[in-house]
């Protein structure tokens, strides 16, 4: 029997059907998707049946040598996923030291290594840390890079453009927020690679939508996990969560109550409950073909537009800007609309998607240096920026997902001396962001 790589599956000949494999017509070979190649290892081996094992054409590898020392919970965290059989995924808070975990398991295992990362921003930080840890050249691939060494780093669009190629020439794959990784697309990176040993790294595993269940399969699941509470104030910066009720004005509360009095009442004549994003999504397919359910979600749409963009809301913003004349400022909202008229009113530099890469870098770096005190940005900034200096945060809207709220959190949490962190959430009363709130709120509480 002989196993060999095939554009991100293993090609078993030999004619014998093993675990995770099925018949191929085209080739007249049983394949198994290359996840699969370190258990069918295990199979053989077990089995006593004898082969060649041709799937692995590791890139050649330098010493990877490294002077790390880990903290408690780190050291623990590691441990886990060796005894997981080096496979799994950590899950700690944001600026609890993941990207050092994630250092020490290449240099204890001294195999090449490719990490994936969702933004061209930690595209940047990783590469930067492996180059000044191991002293060696890190290669690139993303960002209008393609430059593959024994340590690279990838975007995950990248990755998954060239998984069939590169799946068999790394060791240890590295996902860093990998809970981007149950999505469709980038589910098949972890498919397609043949590495023997994976790490997953997020501060926040679970997916409102489920998918994360799908880790258990591509990664081994969860092996540690410790919460933000548990570190603040030794390792993290000690911090305290305000949240602020608003009062939409007259004209505001009679127009929201109109809207969604008008969404409430289609669920009640259409016996609708609405307990997760999926009975949601079933209105809005609905909607295609019930001029009714157009209208209810066009009035729904309204009402929360009216809940997250209240004037009372920026009033308060106002408030809380010269109330921290020293401090530094992340403003995070929902919609770009806020974004762009909290910018013009207050004179801050905005992030939003369509920000260049070069701007927004110009604008995180003096933001880092104090020449900015404030940033506003949309979801663009919840994951994958590294600014100790953060010590406020301010969310105008938001929707009542844990996972981005501990990301928001988590910008303003990173360790530096004297620092204490503040995060105020401003709400509308007499609104739906009253249970919004409530639900994001639910892991921290």
């Amino acid at each position: 029997m002989q196993l060999t790589f095939n554009r991100g599956t293993i090609a078993i000949s030999g004619n014998m059907r093993i675990p995770n494999s099925t018949w191929d017509e085209r080739s007249g070979t049983f394949k198994a998707m290359a996840l699969h190649y370190k258990d069918i290892i295990d199979y053989l081996k077990n089995s006593g049946i004898e082969f060649t094992d041709n799937v692995l054409d590791l890139l050649p590898c330098p010493d990877l040598h490294s002077n790390i020392i880990l903290r408690d919970y780190q050291k623990q965290a590691l441990d886990a996923w060796i005894l997981n059989g080096q496979r799994g995924v950590l899950t700690l808070p944001t600026g609890s030291g993941k990207t050092i975990i994630g250092m020490k398991a290449i240099c204890l295992l001294n195999t090449p290594t490719i990490v994936i990362v969702p933004t061209l921003d930690l595209l940047d930080q990783w590469r930067t840390k492996l180059k000044e840890e191991f002293k060696i050249e890190v290669g690139m691939l993303g960002g209008g890079e393609h430059d593959i060494k024994a340590l690279t780093v990838s975007t995950y669009d990248s990755a998954y453009i060239h998984a069939e190629k590169l799946g068999n020439k790394f060791g240890l794959i590295i996902f860093d927020e990998v809970h981007h990784l149950p999505a469709e697309s980038f589910k098949q990176i972890a498919e397609m690679f043949a590495s023997p040993f994976r790490m997953g790294l997020t501060a926040t595993y679970e997916r409102e939508d489920g998918s994360h269940r799908e880790l258990n399969r591509l990664m081994g699941g969860k092996v540690f996990e410790t919460k933000i509470r548990e570190l603040a104030g030794e390792y993290l910066s000690p911090f305290k969560i305000q949240k602020i009720v608003v009062e939409l004005t007259a004209e505001e509360q009679k127009e929201y109550d109109l809207n969604h009095g008008t969404f409430t009442d289609y669920l009640r004549k259409n016996n609708i409950t609405i307990r997760t994003p999926l009975d949601f999504q079933k209105i809005v397919i609905r909607s295609g073909r019930d001029p009714d359910a157009r209208k209810a979600l066009l009035a729904r749409n309204k009402a929360r537009d009216i809940a997250l963009n209240s004037v009372s809301k920026i009033e308060k913003f106002s408030e809380i800007l010269k109330k921290h004349k020293e401090g530094r400022l992340f403003v995070f909202t929902e919609h770009n609309k806020l974004v762009h008229m909290i910018s013009k009113r207050f004179l801050i530099p905005a992030i939003t998607y369509r920000t260049a890469t070069r701007e927004r870098s110009y604008i995180l770096d003096r933001f880092r240096s104090g020449i900015y005190r404030a940033v506003v940005t949309s979801r663009v900034l919840d994951e994958g920026i590294d600014v100790p200096e953060a010590d406020v945060g301010v969310v105008l809207s938001g929707t009542g997902s844990e996972r981005a709220f501990i990301q928001r959190l988590g910008r303003i949490l990173r360790k530096k001396e004297g620092k204490e962190a503040i995060l105020y959430e401003i709400v509308s009363g007499e609104t739906s962001e009253i249970n919004t709130a409530r639900r994001r709120n639910k892991a921290i509480r």
